[in-house]
């Protein structure tokens, strides 16, 4: 046994299984997520449930079943639940999502199954996706066109093909919100800071008072085109409606401009479960929330986020690589060399939350107030750069991983011989031509290794994010086409942030819950992504300059 151990086989053994509890631990949290949040875009079947009957006559309810809970008679009794006579000791309880928000007034419903006399999967049931009021369910009993009914037709079928046209006139309203309208809206406001300028400067004259008032009324005459145009798109999408039967029989009118998609999942195959699952995959990715983050996409998200580790990559890679060179390969090994890194190990110590507050106090209170005043002061007191944005957030996250990339790039130059270094000098190259053809060339893949790790901690990242320009929902994305195109000022949405937002602050938490998972899911993936990436990147520099290194 001693043997054994002095051979040091229990250690392999014992890295062995923790490596392997790691991936399997990194395996369950992918399946808990994929399980979770990929159930949420699958067309789970309706049901139609028939309640026991009550004094007021029989009850039906239609919805998704949710959620089925094996619940001990104690807690239901606590609950104040009215149980059924007997002696059972535990009971099957329902969690029914049955939508129709405007009506019911929740989205979710418990009963317990022996309150359930039968229940059954109607192939015509109809589930809509809307714009506001979350998930409708009913029968499709008419249509309406123009306010008279269509008739002589399949409904189902002119459901199907109204709903693309009534999307593209939706799109095509919000291109001129969000294009157009919103860029002469932004003219607006440049003519008006102008004037401002001009008058604090005691420059405007008649001749620019002629020429801003002509331009301002060119720019509404534009803008007033464009609300005529708008309000007819608006008008032609309103034009038709469905008629909806709901569980109580009643019979609602649903404008189709508030329908984002219908479909019928109890008649629907594997095969068309599968297109619906991958379209709706689609959609969360390249749409933005709705309903306070309870439904629709994260594209707004996944956008901030990657903006903002671009920039944060563009700041922190110089200044880690060019001080880990310093420390390295130039300065000396005193007392404040030691001090530096020691400093630098600590700062990778420090809470997130602490940067968050330095950057906002630094960054967005000091320089962006001092940005306003010098640069935007006809603005004031509305700011533009004293305000958290993008821009702020990207610097204080560069702080945060600015250790990483020292290190990190600190321990690759470590790692190249001596010999090299003396080589190249002995051959007649300057100090700076060595570290720039021979040191820097093999001390790659460490410093991509670093730039990568900064970055999959970063979009990790959401307390100092929540000081420095994240928020719940923007209305313009940072990037647009209206000049300067790229507004570093603005806010911005981030996955991390939203997952945050969706689990504790959502009001409707059962609603929210497989967002939270889909979502943390995507985050997952681009964190292990961006580790697998640095992984095959060192490998390949690697084995590129490996001969250097023999």
């Amino acid at each position: 046994m001693k043997s054994w151990v002095r051979s040091g086989s229990p250690w392999i053994w014992l890295t062995a299984a923790s490596v392997a509890v790691s991936l399997l631990a990194l395996i369950a949290i992918l399946l808990l997520l994929a399980g979770q949040g990929m159930r949420y875009f699958w067309p789970s079947p309706v049901y139609q449930f028939e309640l026991n009957q009550t004094a007021a006559g029989p009850v039906t309810l239609i919805g998704e079943l949710y959620q089925r809970q094996t619940i001990s008679r104690r807690q239901l009794q606590d609950a104040g639940v009215t149980l059924p006579p007997g002696d059972a000791q535990s009971f099957t309880r329902y969690l029914i999502k049955v939508g129709n928000r405007e009506i019911e007034g929740q989205d979710f419903r418990t009963l317990l199954a022996s309150d359930v006399r039968s229940q059954s999967t109607p192939t015509d049931l109809l589930v809509l996706e809307r714009n506001v009021n979350g998930t409708a369910y009913g029968y499709l009993a008419g249509m309406l066109e123009d306010g008279q009914p269509l008739t002589g037709r399949d409904l189902a079928q002119a459901l199907q093909q109204r709903l693309p046209q009534i999307a593209a006139l939706s799109r095509q309203a919000h291109n001129i919100q969000s294009g157009d309208m919103a860029q002469i809206n932004e003219q607006f406001e440049d003519l008006r800071l102008r004037e401002k300028r001009l008058l604090r400067d005691n420059e405007l004259d008649a001749r620019w008072q002629a020429a801003i008032r002509a331009e301002r009324i060119e720019l509404q005459r534009q803008y007033q085109e464009l609300a005529t145009k708008l309000k007819g798109l608006e008008r032609d999408s309103q034009r038709d409606a469905l008629l909806l039967r709901d569980m109580h029989g009643q019979i609602h009118t649903i404008p189709l401009s508030q329908v984002r998609d219908a479909w019928y999942p109890n008649a629907m195959g594997t095969g068309q479960k599968l297109l619906h699952w991958g379209d709706q995959i689609k959609k969360f990715m390249t749409e933005s929330p709705r309903e306070a983050n309870t439904e629709g996409g994260v594209f707004p998200a996944i956008f901030g986020t990657v903006l903002m580790v671009i920039l944060m990559s563009i700041i922190v890679m110089p200044f880690g690589v060019i001080a880990a060179i310093y420390l390295h390969e130039y300065a000396g090994n005193n007392l404040l060399t030691r001090l530096i890194r020691i400093s630098v190990v600590n700062l990778a110590g420090v809470p997130s939350i602490v940067y968050g507050v330095f950057g906002l106090g630094f960054f967005v209170y000091m320089v962006g107030g001092t940005l306003d005043q010098l640069l935007f002061s006809e603005s004031l007191p509305n700011p533009t750069f004293g305000t958290p944005g993008v821009l702020w957030a990207a610097l204080t996250l560069a702080l945060l991983t600015l250790p990483v990339v020292i290190v990190a790039t600190e321990e690759g130059l470590s790692r190249i011989p001596i010999s090299l270094r003396q080589g190249s000098l002995a051959l007649g190259a300057t100090q700076a031509e060595t570290l720039w053809r021979i040191v820097l060339p093999m001390a790659a893949p460490a410093m991509m290794t670093g730039l990568i790790l900064a970055v999959a901690r970063a979009a990790g990242e959401t307390a100092p994010l929540m000081l420095v320009g994240v928020v719940k929902s923007v209305p313009v994305l940072p990037v647009d086409n209206i000049f300067p195109y790229l507004h570093l000022e603005r806010k911005f949405m981030h996955l991390s942030f939203q997952i945050y937002d969706m689990a504790f602050q959502s009001p409707s938490v059962e609603a929210a819950r497989p967002l939270v998972f889909a979502t943390a899911l995507l985050l997952v993936l681009i964190v292990v992504g961006l580790n697998l990436a640095a992984m095959g990147i060192r490998h390949s520099l690697r084995e590129r300059y490996r001969v250097w290194s023999q």
